[in-house]
């Protein structure tokens, strides 16, 4: 057994089972030890679509998948999702090949500093040095990328520890995820607080959005009187009819005020203080009001289902049930597209238990409020602002939830960053609906520029942020990598389009003209 090949033994071992791929030439002997049969192997067309696969993957998983990188460059390529999975707390095994050391030492060109490269966006970084210690390795990035918050590993793999032999692997045993035990002395504070009756705004991020925690979290607001929300942009929601409703902070930073200023208090789980997604002239960078005071609930890396048990005892309300969303029957819109009627389309459409990934940035941003009565569904945004994560994400949790339909809302320029995942959806042949809104242009970036004060955008300012010269054909793009497409101009078309592509399997764009 070489080193690639113990490598991709440990993986499976450790329960890492699925690698997104984007091999080069040092990375042979790892594609070749990729034929073991109880490893996956996934091939992205761009590394940026490896990892946001990967993230992907974890959110609807809760388990690390691996990514193959060529070298430094390879890595770099797929920074940007690495930088969004970090901020979503999606743990991950990033493998980056490199040279054979003795080759190092002649700086070919392709050689690079990749700790550097790695460090920032990563919680434990090894170069493997050893094959026969390559096992050892390979366990500890699975556990670190294991814990909770999920973290980042990345383990460079040079050549010559790839193809050298590994002799008997010693690995350790798979580690037990642990989530800390809250502090006792904090949740009782939190209790008197909410004894208080004063107006509480409680903010659910990372694991408290879903299962356990959230059903707990919405007895707690059943028994106080206590808000519940979250931060504009979540991990993971379960949301819709039959489940525990949150609202959603407000994005621009006036309607954010807006919505916290009556709140005396807010109470933090598995995050911080509501926070302007950008700095604003002459406008604040915390959302909460002068004199509202900030408690702390649930660390990062404790247990929020356990926080919540802790709590309903203090509170002496352990019977007391949550109020449920009920279904709101939304009627199939018909005219205009616009935010409005998307939104309407998207709430009639949505079948029971499919996965919603938001990209849309403008056009979509009202669907939010108006799919929180639709039939039950997870959503997945974007944490960490980079664009360009919504198609690779789509296609990770797809893999990860071949038994659901996956629909991804995406803009048009943020698509065109990483639209080669249409190639591994069709390869793979995944459940998902791909929504382009097409409005031929960074919509987003002429609503920043006002709010950045910075005038009326002259000729030269919209030429760079207009995309129409030349206008993208998304019905050529898809149709080239293998992906049917359709386009739509009136809202009954759009939702006749979602129903549709229920109704067979694998990938389908649909273009939405606006």
């Amino acid at each position: 057994m070489n080193g690639a090949e113990s490598l991709v033994a440990t993986l499976v071992d450790q329960g890492v089972d699925i690698c997104f791929a984007n091999p080069g030439t040092s990375e042979m002997h790892f594609l070749a030890a990729l034929e073991n049969p109880k490893m996956r192997s996934v091939l992205c067309l761009f590394e940026g679509v490896a990892t946001g696969a990967a993230d992907g993957w974890y959110r609807m998983k809760d388990t690390p998948a691996s990514t193959l990188l060529h070298l430094g460059p390879g890595l770099a390529n797929g920074l940007a999702n690495i930088h969004n999975a970090k901020r979503a707390s999606s743990g991950m095994v990033n493998i980056i090949g490199e040279h054979s050391r003795a080759h190092l030492k002649y700086d070919p060109p392709l050689s690079s500093d990749i700790e550097g490269l790695a460090r920032p966006l990563s919680h434990w970084v090894r170069r493997a040095d050893s094959a026969s210690a390559i096992a050892w390795d390979a366990a500890m990035a699975v556990a670190k990328a294991s814990e909770h918050p999920g973290q980042i590993a990345t383990l460079i793999l040079p050549g010559d520890t790839s193809w050298q032999d590994a002799g008997t692997p010693v690995v350790q045993q798979r580690s037990v995820v642990a989530h800390k035990a809250p502090d006792a002395a904090r949740i009782a504070h939190v209790a008197r607080v909410l004894r208080s009756g004063e107006p509480t705004l409680i903010i659910l991020a990372n694991k408290a959005t879903r299962g356990a925690a959230l059903e707990r979290a919405g007895r707690v607001a059943a028994a106080t009187g206590a808000r519940l929300g979250s931060q504009f942009f979540s991990a993971r929601i379960e949301r819709g009819a039959g489940r525990v409703p949150i609202e959603r902070i407000p994005y621009a930073v006036a309607q954010a005020g807006a919505f916290l200023k009556d709140f005396k208090h807010i109470v933090t789980v598995e995050t911080k203080e509501p926070i302007a997604f950008f700095s604003y002239p002459d406008k604040p960078s915390l959302l909460k009001p002068e004199g509202t005071l900030v408690h702390t609930l649930v660390e990062a890396d404790e247990d929020s289902a356990l926080a919540f048990d802790m709590l309903l005892d203090m509170l002496g309300a352990t019977a007391t049930r949550p109020v449920l969303q009920a279904r709101v029957s939304t009627p199939v819109p018909t005219g205009a597209l616009n935010p409005l009627s998307v939104a309407h389309a998207l709430a009639a459409a949505l079948p029971e238990n499919c996965i919603l990934v938001d990209e849309s940035l403008t056009t979509g941003r009202e669907s939010m409020g108006h799919t929180m009565g639709a039939a039950p569904h997870d959503l997945i945004n974007n944490m960490g602002g980079s664009i360009g994560y919504g198609t690779p994400l789509a296609t990770g949790a797809a893999l990860a939830c071949p038994d659901r339909r996956v629909f991804c809302m995406v803009g048009d320029g943020s698509a065109m960053y990483t639209i080669q995942s249409l190639w591994t959806q069709a390869r793979e042949g995944l459940n998902i609906t791909t929504i382009i809104f097409a409005n031929n242009s960074y919509a987003i970036l002429k609503a920043e520029y006002a709010l950045m004060g910075a005038g009326t955008p002259g000729a030269r300012a919209l030429s760079m942020i207009d995309i129409d010269r030349p206008r993208i054909d998304w019905q050529a793009m898809a149709k080239s990598m293998g992906v049917p497409a359709v386009a739509v101009d009136t809202a009954e078309a759009f939702h006749k389009a979602m129903v549709d592509s229920v109704r067979e399997p694998g990938p389908l764009l649909i273009e939405v003209r606006l």
